[in-house]
């Protein structure tokens, strides 16, 4: 099972309404027309769509806006579902003039931009646990390469492969972005994906981040967002179909970030555990996040 986070409900109605046990209709322009005879259960607010796409089954909700609505969904997803891949798709703003509205950007790794305990020493971004340190949630690397392909595939779409940052602002302003280039490297900013990262790292379960530029390096305003958000939404939905395809679930990887060297899922010791014994067990590599 693939499960899909999106922060808007804009960004699921393309996917819910390709799940065949949905038996959802879509408009022309992709906006989610009918929905029956679906499997919906809501939890802590959010509603969890079960469905199948392409012979396999997903499990499809939308958190809210922001990293604490993320982490939480997250949370449920895995503890509840036992997903073998996590996915986050959405939008995002761009942090550099190497993507532009429209484009595709697939993470290789998420930071926390707004995490701040400098004051103690730490990086800016860096996250505290009782093993160490980490400042980037690296993303499964074989979903992160099989998705930057399926979307190297999508008419008149560029797409580019690099570092998601996530905070809780939308940011706006031109300087703030390239503050978070220098800073991060990163080439694009949103709300949920890092977290949805930190968690996803510290259940041992693969994720992996899909982001559509609906905002480019001007000095973009709200209703620019709206206006190009559904635009770089059914875009996502193209790339999510065609990754959903071809996407192998036992060559996904399995990070935890209690080892500094990641351990295989059957080594984790079962009290430490929220994800069950069924899930792929093939040896993580170092990712380098300590």
């Amino acid at each position: 099972m693939i499960g899909i986070i999106f922060a808007m409900q804009i960004e699921a109605d393309g996917i819910l309404a390709l799940c065949e046990n949905n038996a959802m209709q879509i408009e022309a322009d992709g906006i989610l027309a009918l929905c029956e005879n679906k499997e919906e259960t809501v939890k802590y607010g959010m509603t969890f769509t079960r469905g199948t796409l392409c012979g396999k089954e997903l499990v499809v909700v939308v958190c809210g806006i922001g990293k604490v609505n993320a982490a939480m969904c997250a949370t449920t997803l895995i503890n509840d579902y036992q997903p073998s891949l996590v996915m986050n798709s959405g939008v995002a703003g761009a942090l550099s003039p190497v993507v532009s509205i429209g484009d595709i950007v697939v993470g290789t790794k998420a930071v926390e931009h707004d995490m701040n305990t400098t004051a103690l020493g730490d990086k800016q971004g860096e996250v505290s646990f009782p093993t160490g340190k980490v400042l980037f949630f690296e993303c499964d690397a074989v979903a992160s390469r099989l998705l930057a392909e399926v979307c190297a595939g999508l008419e008149d779409t560029k797409t580019v492969s690099g570092i998601i940052a996530s905070g809780d602002v939308f940011i706006s302003d031109r300087s703030k972005r390239q503050l978070l280039n220098d800073r991060f490297g990163a080439l694009a900013c949103e709300m949920e994906g890092a977290a949805i990262g930190h968690v996803c790292v510290c259940c041992g379960v693969p994720y992996v981040i899909l982001r559509a530029i609906s905002d480019d390096m001007d000095e973009n305003k709200g209703m620019d967002f709206v206006k190009f958000c559904a635009l770089a939404a059914k875009k996502t939905v193209r790339a999510v179909k065609e990754f959903v395809m071809h996407i192998d679930n036992n060559a996904l990887t399995v990070n935890v970030y209690w080892s500094r060297a990641l351990t295989p899922y059957s080594a984790i010791p079962a009290a430490r555990r929220s994800i069950p014994t069924t899930r792929s067990t093939s040896t993580a590599t170092r990712s380098g996040i300590f």
